[in-house]
């Protein structure tokens, strides 16, 4: 087989995930876009490691600690979007900037125009 196969299919993964995540606005949805990125490493790092017929298989072990790190990733993720979907009634990345603490100097302005 081709290394070419692979690479591309995983170059169009990791196209579809980027857009994922640059343009949606659900906190979910971004999550599953950067699912999709790692999984188009992993099929890069698998293709790759039976490419260059690795005796170490250390492309399918890089895989695994990938699929490793994406599980921890989903798992905190999810928690954190629930938590704030409980709070804020909507998981809206654009909304979710509103959660940010005020800069410094804007508290005093609005207690001394009180």
């Amino acid at each position: 087989m081709h290394l070419a196969y692979p690479a591309v299919l995983a170059a169009l993964l990791f196209c579809v995930g980027l857009y994922g995540v640059l343009a949606r606005r659900n906190a979910i949805l971004v999550l599953m876009s950067v699912e999709l990125m790692l999984n188009a490493v992993n099929l890069n790092l698998v293709a790759f490691d039976v490419w260059l017929r690795d005796a170490l298989h250390a492309g399918q072990a890089l895989t695994l600690f990938t699929i490793a790190v994406a599980a921890a990733e989903i798992g905190i993720g999810l928690a954190i979007v629930l938590m704030v979907y409980r709070n804020r009634g909507t998981a809206d990345v654009d909304r979710l900037r509103d959660t940010a603490e005020a800069p410094r100097g804007t508290d005093e302005k609005a207690e001394a125009a009180a």
